[in-house]
């Protein structure tokens, strides 16, 4: 039976997959692991994304916390990393967070977070599984004055804007910058914190209506985005997911900046300010291997860990590494908070972009264009990179035990070929005419390998109209010259 959590929490389907019983039962287990060994009556915040479904689970969940004897303190939608955040700033035992993050509306999750703001170890997530399908045997429920109760505090979001401020002080004065918040959490704290600080904002999808959360917009839907900073002209602009733990940016050309490439543009910008610790970037072992051939130039370590940003955390914390995450936009800056944060890693580039005065454009060709690989390096890279993930899932499959290590694996791959290699590289396929066209673009420079399905007979009309125009013009030219001369 695969784990009840993954490596974001809890997730389905709400009302049918996360139903209101489990979601009872996880504030229950939830609040007994985290606060049994506590003296006091212990406090957990809880807070939500825009979803339709959202108070509906938050009520179930923080019924099961008070059940166990736990107070709650409701803080109604607020980004997933203002959650941790304020667990850690006014020092309650644990937080917990209902969203489903990128995913469509119907969806949603229960996610935790310790007293210190960091996610969940799997060993206790097995321990707070474990009482869920025990029906919480041998755990001794209150009664009476000894059950919990449930608080309301709806202004905390303004605490977690000015320590947004505060940590990224960035003068934004005079720079154009479009945000599109995904009618999600960031529709308030990204709004007031960019405001806050000079920016020119023009901010869409900040409507949530509890349905359309992540809708042809956000982090996973950018082409309004893409196409409103080329027609207003602006610096730069800001996508954001349904609970604004991540982050990804467009140019002002229109061109998407993905995680890698903000990592790689604030990380060797730290490093040129003596503030990348250990000269150290986490990654995962799905990065782009432009980012790897980046380090290597910029003489930054590139530590790889296997996919989920709480494997990237674990990293950072247990070797002293202050930066870390993943190309989908989920970049962790442990100086300033405990997990990804899409609001800090967006101030994190703007004061890139302001300080050295150049555009996202040039700042995102630190992995464009630059470094040369042979097709037979990059085969023998790709293949190993598809072995170890291969690995890597194999290992997931196993559950029960605290470590699972390989003594032997047969990962067989043919060397295959190629003839021309570009990174980062769209793979683009139609069929036209009954014929597939099949070319390779590279996702900055736009150079592309391949050919194009062209229209013969149109652009043999085409060329033909375009002599008679130039046939036209120079006569008219030619009859002007006639006429100057008479006269």
């Amino acid at each position: 039976m695969a784990r009840m959590f993954g490596t974001d929490g809890v997730r389905g389907v709400a009302g049918s997959e996360l139903t209101i019983e489990l979601a009872t039962k996880l504030g229950q287990a939830g609040a007994y692991v985290l606060t049994k060994e506590q003296e006091h009556q212990a406090t957990i915040i809880v807070g939500c994304d825009t979803r339709i479904s959202g108070g509906m689970l938050a009520s179930a969940l923080m019924a099961g916390i008070c059940s166990v004897g736990a107070n709650a303190i409701f803080v109604g939608v607020m980004p997933t990393p203002a959650i941790a955040y304020l667990t850690r700033k006014h020092k309650v035992d644990a937080g917990v967070v209902i969203s489903a993050s990128h995913n469509p509306m119907e969806f949603n999750g229960i996610k935790f977070f310790n007293g210190e703001g960091y996610k969940l170890p799997d060993e206790m997530e097995d321990e707070i599984e474990a009482l869920i399908k025990n029906n919480m045997k041998d755990v001794v429920l209150p009664i009476g004055s000894g059950v919990g109760k449930i608080d309301y505090r709806f202004d905390l979001r303004d605490e977690y804007v000015k320590f947004m401020e505060k940590c990224v002080p960035v003068d934004l004065k005079g720079m154009k910058i479009v945000v599109d918040c995904a009618e999600g959490a960031s529709h308030y704290t990204s709004v007031k914190a960019l405001t806050d600080l000079g920016a020119d904002l023009i901010a869409i999808h900040t409507d949530p209506d509890g349905t359309n959360i992540n809708s042809n917009c956000g982090s996973t839907h950018m082409d309004e985005l893409k196409a409103r900073v080329v027609y207003e002209k602006a610096a730069v602009g800001l996508a954001f997911d349904g609970d604004a733990d991540r982050m990804l940016a467009v140019d002002e050309h229109g061109n998407v900046v993905d995680g890698d490439q903000i990592m790689a543009i604030c990380g060797n910008y730290m490093k040129s300010k003596g503030t990348l610790k250990k000269d150290t970037i986490v990654v995962t072992v799905m990065t782009n291997l432009g980012f790897t051939l980046m380090g290597q130039k910029e003489g930054i370590h590139v530590e790889k860990t296997k996919v989920g940003d709480r494997y990237v955390l674990e990293n950072m914390r247990k070797n002293g590494y202050n930066i870390g995450g993943e190309q989908s936009g989920h970049v962790i800056f442990l100086d300033d908070n405990t997990t990804g944060d899409g609001l800090l890693s967006a101030l994190h580039l703007l004061e890139v972009m302001v300080n050295t005065g150049k555009p996202l454009s040039e700042l995102a060709e630190i992995m464009a264009d630059k470094y040369d690989v042979g097709a037979e390096e990059s085969i023998a890279r790709a293949n190993e990179r598809v072995k170890r993930s291969t690995e890597d899932n194999f290992k997931s499959t196993v559950t029960g035990y605290t470590s699972v290590t390989t003594e032997q694996s047969s990962v067989r791959l043919h060397d295959g070929s190629a003839k021309y290699a570009l990174y980062p590289v769209w793979i683009l396929n139609t069929t036209w005419n009954g014929k597939q066209y099949r070319f390779a673009m590279n996702g900055q420079s736009g150079k592309f390998v391949g050919d194009l399905p062209v229209d013969k007979k149109a652009a043999k009309t085409w060329t033909i109209g375009l002599s008679a125009v130039f046939a036209i013009a120079a006569y008219g030219v030619s009859w002007l010259l006639w006429l100057a001369r008479i006269i």
